[in-house]
């Protein structure tokens, strides 16, 4: 059973640093939101693509503009911390009593 405990660990581990990694580029997503960046640059280009499609989707279902603040990189960033609190820690517990 250490096999099963083991690829549990490792897709909590895997889970988590991807889900770090978004969070980051969720942060640099709202700051890039600020300024006025050039649209033309690759690494803007991509944070845009990474990210505008998730805020869309909020955005379309909450009202999360409050006159002319955009709080959907709050509701993502609150969804990943309890993503890494909730499925995170229940796969990492689940390896614990697996193995």
């Amino acid at each position: 059973m250490f096999i099963l405990a083991n690829f549990f660990d490792a897709v909590a581990i895997v889970l988590d640093m991807a889900l770090t990694i978004y969070l980051w580029i969720v942060i640099a997503g709202a700051v890039l939101s600020w300024v006025s960046p050039d649209p033309y640059n690759p690494i803007v280009r991509f944070i845009n693509n990474v990210t505008e499609p998730v805020f869309y989707q909020i955005r379309k279902r909450l009202p999360v503009i409050f006159g002319g603040l955009d709080l959907s990189p709050i509701v993502v960033l609150l969804s990943i911390y309890f993503l890494q609190a909730f499925l995170v820690n229940s796969l990492r517990g689940l390896a614990q009593s697996v193995g």
